[in-house]
């Protein structure tokens, strides 16, 4: 069995547009017939030029190879132009690709990916889901109410959930890490203690911050915010610098998590090694793929550290996310995107009840992809599927963020 064919699908999410402005979708297709899905979370440049990077990857290093040699094709893809290191982009491209290969594998041999890496610990796996706004919620109001915040937490706790996001202390921007402005760091106290009222003790809270603040910032907002106890303090620095990172885990008592924006054990070790966060929060699309966020996993179990798969993206990363969840002894919690764009997209192939995924026991991934549908909703704009603000935050009002994406026109 060899790979030999790849399509590659483009695909924006229909309103509200949770999950980013598009999804990258990969199709790859042996010379037995098997075709395996897989989905690409990677965003530095723009589709165009990424589907070009996704199709040279596969051409030059995974073409006519067999599917299981995934060590292989990684170290070449790893090692590419004479790198050996982290490329984001990259393995972006074969982040999607190596989903693929298992979903592949999985089909090949009638079993579940999970089967193949380890085999299944969790029959089913916390989730966590970040606080949409509901139709009734005008915007941009939504995102500086700490009232509205708390009604959809009750919502959401009252569907199962356990554990819910939110990021109340402004938006990302271009520039270096900040200090919050004293308006930020009320808001974020009020979205705390509106939820935490609101939802007592039925679930945990999650502060996201987007790498933000400077180190001083970080330390500042969270210490406003450690009386209400969140389970974690989400990349309260930029990605890069460990150390400082290390220097806020220290002097903050909430968990810090980070890795949204990592790519291979090589770059999640450092944070482990360093101390700088005690929870790691891989996206499958853009880690390396299933096999090296096992390996991650793995590292993070040495350290006493738990994994919770990041999702800001379509429902195959998340079903890559979950096949890997349900093999680690380590697992804290996968996040997860309710629309019934999600749901369609896979034919409704992966379900929650009460607050947990459940873990698919078809073959491969587990899902059957409505590829009409991708097919019928391609991107019209020329965004990224993430961007960050130029222009620094204010010290005169509340700073805004809307969610990660615009909304789109729902009516």
């Amino acid at each position: 069995m060899k790979l030999q064919d790849l399509d590659i699908i483009i695909t924006s999410p229909p309103a509200p547009g949770w999950g980013g402005r598009y999804w990258i979708l990969v199709k790859v297709t042996t010379d037995t017939g098997i075709t395996g899905w897989g989905e690409c979370y990677a965003s530095s440049v723009g589709p165009d030029a990424m589907t070009h990077v996704i199709r040279d990857v596969f051409e030059r290093h995974m073409a006519d190879e067999n599917p299981e040699n995934i060590e292989l094709m990684f170290r070449r893809v790893y090692s590419s132009g004479f790198t050996q290191r982290p490329d984001l982009t990259v393995m972006g491209a074969f982040s999607g690709l190596e989903i693929a290969c298992w979903d592949i594998l999985g089909k090949d041999r009638d079993r579940p990916v999970h089967a193949l890496i380890g085999g299944r610990l969790n029959d089913k796996i916390r989730a966590y889901t970040y606080l949409y706004p509901q139709k009734h919620h005008p915007l941009p109001d939504f995102w500086a109410s700490a009232d509205m915040a708390a009604e959809v937490a009750v919502s959401l706790v009252e569907q199962g959930y356990t554990a819910v996001k939110f990021d109340p202390a402004g938006p990302y921007t271009i520039r270096a890490g900040h200090m919050p402005s004293l308006h930020d760091i009320e808001t974020s106290q009020a979205f705390c203690r509106k939820i935490r009222d609101a939802v007592g003790p039925r679930a945990d809270l999650l502060f996201g911050t987007h790498g933000q603040f400077s180190t001083g910032g970080a330390i500042r907002m969270g210490q406003a915010i450690e009386q209400f106890s969140p389970l974690w303090f989400e990349e309260p620095i930029p990605p890069d610098a460990v150390e400082e990172m290390a220097k806020v885990a220290r002097a903050v008592r909430i968990p810090v998590a980070t890795g949204e924006r990592l790519t291979t054990k090589a770059e999640f070790a450092q944070v482990l090694r360093a101390g700088a966060a005690n929870i790691v929060q891989p996206a499958l699309g853009r880690s390396g793929g299933i096999w090296e966020t096992k390996k991650i996993a793995t590292l993070a179990e040495v350290y006493n550290a738990q994994v919770a798969p990041h999702l800001y993206a379509g429902p195959i990363e998340w079903a890559a996310n979950v096949q890997l969840a349900a093999t680690l002894p380590n697992i804290l919690m996968c996040e997860t995107i309710e629309t019934p764009f999600h749901d369609a997209l896979i034919k409704s192939s992966i379900t929650i009840e009460n607050g947990y995924v459940n873990v698919p026991t078809a073959p491969g991934l587990g899902i059957d992809v409505d590829e009409a549908l991708a097919r019928a909703h391609p991107l019209t704009d020329d965004g990224l599927h993430l961007q960050m603000q130029q222009d620094p935050i204010s010290y005169h009002a509340q700073n805004l963020f809307a969610g990660g994406a615009p909304v789109k026109d729902q009516t």
